[in-house]
């Protein structure tokens, strides 16, 4: 069902109506589904993120203990299953540094994927989100395969493959624990009929795994490889800091690093407020130069990640209560990207983000 937004509204607020012309519609990256009315990562909301106007569905991939790929943001389980009211899995608990930061949980390179397959599970943001978390405890943790197979038997809103967009994560922590995650993906890709033709991106922020990528999947036209960039808080990429390197995202977002991952990639992915950043009031600022640059060096630009509740918005689009959901701003804030000539952007909520691009 397409959402209609109320126009007299957008304009008390200040809101431009303008819609970006047909050509230029960015794509809807539905980040880890419909995430803001499904439990994340799970079929039911890809199958949502689908039925509501994504372009690409994006799965974050990490390893079981038997080396299966699943869709979980991170390997720490904790916050989006019910691993921790199951007992026989009390003393799975750890401690563990992950790209640096200490994290203590439950992780699933310590599960067999018929273990993880017993879990259900849970809204991440908890009663920020009421109707995904009215869904807690009903689906499985879904395995990459599967997620596959659903973006295989299904097309979007427009009649057309629907596309994946998987994140490999935290590849050279990984590779210390022996997996080798990025050539799991390599071979399922070429291993899956639908791989081998569907609209894929395939992101990282590790350079050194997109540098593989590029290689091994020189032939397949179908894929674009896309170099995530980090927030201002994260320094390097992982896999820089293991080999001792000096590079930084913020040289990585300079006219000279834009060239560089240009040669290997499609795609640059900056935090929103890399590209439209805001004052020190929170309201948002012209945009930066970061999307001009990245387009002169022949990069598309897709960024990440808008959410529908105010406490996500920029001061001047909020309305109501700060933990309030409020779909007007969301769009107006898409809007305001798309009329910067953003590429493709992720949303938990696939259906506002097809609306703010579609004029609806």
């Amino acid at each position: 069902m397409m959402i209609r937004l109320p126009r007299l509204i957008l304009l008390a607020l200040g809101i431009a109506m303008t819609t970006a012309p047909v050509a230029a519609r960015p794509l809807v990256f539905a980040h880890r589904g419909a995430s803001a009315l499904r439990p994340e990562e799970t079929l039911a909301a890809y199958e949502k993120a689908i039925a509501d106007g994504a372009d690409f569905i994006e799965p974050d991939l990490v390893p079981t203990k038997d080396g299966v790929l699943v869709a979980r943001h991170e390997s720490n389980i904790t916050e989006t299953t019910d691993v921790a009211d199951h007992p026989d899995f009390a003393a799975r608990r750890a401690v563990k540094v992950i790209d640096g930061k200490r994290q203590e949980g439950w992780f699933t390179e310590d599960f067999t994927l018929a273990e993880l397959k017993t879990l259900r599970a849970k809204e991440r943001l908890g009663a920020l989100r009421p109707e995904s978390m009215g869904f807690d405890g009903r689906f499985e943790v879904a395995t990459f395969d599967e997620i596959v197979a659903l973006a295989e038997r299904s097309r979007t809103v427009r009649g057309k493959p629907v596309g994946l967009i998987p994140e490999i994560k935290h590849p050279t922590y990984f590779a210390r624990l022996s997996f080798d995650t990025p050539g799991k993906l390599i071979a399922a890709i070429k291993g899956s009929a639908y791989l081998r033709r569907a609209p894929l991106i395939v992101q990282c922020f590790e350079i050194a795994t997109l540098k593989r990528l590029h290689r091994e999947l020189a032939e397949m036209r179908n894929v674009a490889l896309f170099q995530l960039i980090q927030s201002s808080d994260v320094r390097q990429p992982a896999d820089v800091v293991a080999a001792g390197g000096a590079l930084t995202f913020e040289d990585m977002v300079t006219p000279k690093g834009l060239a560089e991952i240009a040669g290997y990639a499609q795609w640059i992915g900056p935090p929103l407020r890399r590209v439209i950043p805001l004052d020190t009031a929170g309201n948002s600022e012209p945009p930066g130069m970061l999307m001009a640059d990245a387009h002169r060096a022949g990069l598309k630009v897709g960024v990440f990640t808008f959410r529908p509740e105010n406490q996500f918005l920029p001061a001047n689009l909020r309305h109501g209560e700060p933990n309030a959901r409020w779909p007007q701003g969301m769009v107006a804030d898409v809007r305001q990207f798309a009329a910067a000539g953003v590429d493709g952007f992720f949303t938990d909520d696939p259906a506002l983000g097809r609306a703010a691009v579609d004029g609806d």
